[in-house]
């Protein structure tokens, strides 16, 4: 099989993107998949998605793991995507689009900035010594000090596969604070590429949203990734309800090319 093939990235988040508006791709396997995303016998990424019509949206973003199987919202991918359908001449001053957590818009400024509206946060829980929430995908966030020296793989691995995460996985993010409440770094161990990811849309959008620093109402957040910045804003209701959450920051073409799989 012969496969066009795009590739993107946001802030070092990378995916390989097909364009199956015509249904080209729709029967390709999960081993396939993970073949194309292996970053020494493919093209690599952390993902593979897949450009789908979807009527009454402007298009529906399918998204598959590294590792082949469907995954859950990518909000740096769905920002991947957004800057594709873009390049593509679907220029819009509003995109509507399906994933699987549902309905998105985004927008996209003259600096190439591309913004995702995620899905509200209704609950929030608070452990001992970490939180958990979903913001599209599940998320741990644990908040640490000298980010820059910790292990996550391997502490990110030893959570994720834990025996209370083990059958689904959870990302695993950890967040160190600046001292200023709207900047915070975060580093996050992505289940399905099972490794740690230059940046994660959906980590990065859990841990602004824990790291809050106004009580009620608007909130903006930059988060440094090792990938790069990131700015998170949103409206905090309470402890457990977020509203109007959008994820913000580059999105980039790095190539395209053609790729031959066996059938």
């Amino acid at each position: 099989m012969k496969i066009n093939f795009f590739k993107y990235q946001g802030t070092g988040n990378d995916f390989i993107i097909l364009d199956n508006r015509s249904g080209t791709f729709s029967k390709l396997t999960s081993d396939q998949i993970r073949k194309l995303c292996d970053r020494r016998f493919g093209v690599g990424a952390d993902g593979l998605m897949m450009l789908n019509e979807k009527q009454g949206y402007d298009f529906e973003m399918g998204y598959y793991n590294a590792d082949g199987k469907a995954g859950t919202m990518c909000g740096n991918g769905g920002r991947c995507m957004v800057k594709f359908i873009f390049d593509l001449g679907i220029q819009k001053s509003l995109y509507r689009f399906w994933a699987i957590d549902g309905e998105h818009e985004a927008t996209i400024d003259e600096e190439g900035i591309v913004s995702l509206k995620m899905q509200n946060v209704n609950k929030v829980e608070k452990h001992n010594g970490h939180f958990i929430l979903n913001t599209g995908s599940p998320h741990y966030i644990k908040l640490v000090n000298n980010l820059s020296e910790l292990d996550v793989f391997a502490k990110g691995r030893e959570i994720r596969y834990g025996k209370e995460y083990k059958e689904e996985g959870i990302n695993v993010n950890f967040v160190e604070q600046s001292g200023k409440p709207d900047k915070i770094s975060v580093r996050t161990y992505e289940r399905g590429v099972e490794n740690e990811t230059l940046s994660c849309g959906t980590g990065v959008t859990a841990a602004a949203i824990v790291c809050h620093h106004n009580e009620k109402g608007f909130n903006e957040v930059e988060v440094q990734t090792p990938g790069g910045l990131l700015t998170v804003e949103y409206v905090r209701l309470d402890n457990d309800h977020y509203r109007d959450i959008w994820l913000c920051g580059p999105a980039e073409k790095v190539f395209e090319g053609i790729i031959h799989l066996p059938d």
